[in-house]
């Protein structure tokens, strides 16, 4: 991995941060390729510019204020790369108005021509749920539902066959 590209990525996840932290959707997706995809850990993936600007409004900045992300270390060799962050953010969902959720996790960038074709992202999600204090339930929901969804992918099919 080459710093020159590491450096890129470095440049692209600022950008991406500072877009996220104001609010600006059309900033954001504008780091994407036209059709590229942008796969929350909470609301799953959005594809194209206006759904990832739109994702950026009507999820991120319709259920928080106050957003802090910081991605570090970045690593890549100009086709893919990861990053470590630390993301905060201000609920403002009414059940859980005014609390404060902080988490660590991984960015991976898939890259096309200098531009984002896909996001995704790995955080321990029942960590930021229980700082909002969702009840039990709720949170258990949650984490089947996205366990389901791994164990489903194509890419699983090995690690569901062992056994």
């Amino acid at each position: 991995m080459t710093t020159d590209h590491g450096a890129r990525l470095g440049e692209m996840a600022r950008a991406f941060t500072a877009a996220v932290m104001a609010g600006d959707g059309p900033a954001l997706a504008a780091l994407f390729t036209p059709d590229g995809t942008y796969v929350d850990g909470f609301y799953g993936p959005f594809t194209g510019r206006a759904a990832i600007a739109g994702m950026l409004h009507e999820h991120f900045h319709g259920a928080g204020r106050d957003f802090r992300w910081d991605m570090v270390d970045p690593v890549s060799d100009g086709r893919i790369g990861y990053v470590r962050y630390l993301f905060s953010y201000t609920s403002t969902m009414p059940e859980a108005a005014g609390r404060r959720v902080v988490f660590a996790g991984m960015g991976c960038f898939e890259l096309v021509d200098g531009a984002i074709a896909r996001y995704s992202e790995v955080f321990e999600r029942g960590s930021a749920l229980a700082q909002l204090d969702f009840a039990p339930e709720r949170i258990k929901k949650a984490l089947l539902r996205w366990a389901a969804a791994d164990a489903g992918r194509p890419d699983a099919a090995p690690h569901r066959a062992v056994g």
